[in-house]
């Protein structure tokens, strides 16, 4: 009797574990298609980037204002002939002001799902300081703009 119960209770953990198998590749697959879709190949990659950063330039304000921004810095950095190494630091630094934005972006878009339109306090904070790392970031990407762009730009202006 106890070799019967033991077989049954197997050949319920067997149905079970297959029909958890068989839920998992199903929702696998659910993942594959619409909004979850995974990228199956490097192109569908480049495109859901390219997605993500065109869905940041047309709705966020503040990204466009530093794409902006950075494009102005560097044609003034190409336009007073800084060397290659400080338009490099001005890319690095425009870039990571970009990069930032485009985080709180989706820092803020994955707290709206979480929470929708509640008010809760760790939503606040975490919105908050997404866009204090952007602020941070803006401001030392300023100063290292100043430092590498005003010497050149007061020699030319004055010489």
């Amino acid at each position: 009797m106890g070799s019967l119960l033991h077989s049954e209770d197997d050949r319920s953990l067997t149905d079970e574990l297959s029909h958890a198998s068989s839920h998992a590749a199903a929702s696998h697959r659910a993942a594959r298609r619409g909004a979850w879709r995974i990228a199956g190949d490097l192109p569908a990659s480049f495109r859901y980037a390219a997605q993500g950063l065109g869905y940041g330039f047309v709705s966020q304000r503040n990204f466009r204002i530093h794409v902006v921004i950075g494009a102005v810095v560097f044609s003034l950095g190409l336009w007073l002939q800084l060397p290659t190494i400080q338009l490099a630091v001005l890319v690095l630094t425009v870039a990571a002001v970009l990069v930032l934005e485009l985080l709180n972006t989706a820092i803020e878009a994955v707290v709206d799902l979480a929470i929708g339109r509640r008010f809760h306090p760790l939503a606040r904070i975490a919105k908050d300081c997404a866009a204090a790392a952007v602020l941070v970031a803006a401001i030392s990407s300023l100063l290292i703009a100043l430092l590498l762009l005003l010497p050149p730009l007061l020699e030319r202006l004055h010489g």
